[in-house]
């Protein structure tokens, strides 16, 4: 490419309002940049001090977690917690159901894929934090077992 006509990009990039050209001849290519690699820099702003910033609002108390005594299963990924392996079907535990290691607790759907969960211990399920439907967080309380 000839380098008369890079100059003439160069110029013509300098008086507009564009920041980036980029020109294909054949197998040849130029691409010229007002800022190269790096992110635009931000607008200039004036140099006036902040007004003072406001007291924040008292925080709400935090949600305390529901009581946890036993063994707590947790959540091993994010995605929506289901307790029955099908809309309409019977759930696979309830409160007060005695349950053994490997027996299947509930679903959670993580990017179109069923993934069981299954209780690693014996014990009886005390109670169950997740509302079936329900999108959960890693690590985050399912079931507390007994």
């Amino acid at each position: 490419m000839d380098i008369r006509k890079v100059k003439k990009l160069i110029e013509l990039l300098e008086n507009s309002d564009i920041a980036e050209i980029e020109i294909h001849e054949g197998e040849e290519s130029v691409r010229i940049s007002r800022y190269g690699t790096l992110p635009p820099p931000p607008p200039a702003t004036p140099a006036v001090a902040p007004p003072p910033a406001p007291e924040p609002p008292e925080a709400p108390p935090a949600e305390s977690e529901p009581e946890m005594e036993g063994h707590v299963i947790r959540s091993p990924m994010v995605g929506t917690f289901y307790r029955a392996p099908s809309p309409g079907a019977k759930p696979f535990v309830t409160e007060g159901q005695s349950v053994k290691p490997g027996d299947t607790l509930c679903i959670i759907e993580a990017m179109k894929i069923l993934n069981q969960i299954e209780s690693d211990t014996a014990g009886v399920v005390k109670r169950i934090l997740v509302e079936n439907g329900q999108p959960v967080e890693y690590n985050q309380p399912l079931f507390v077992i007994e």
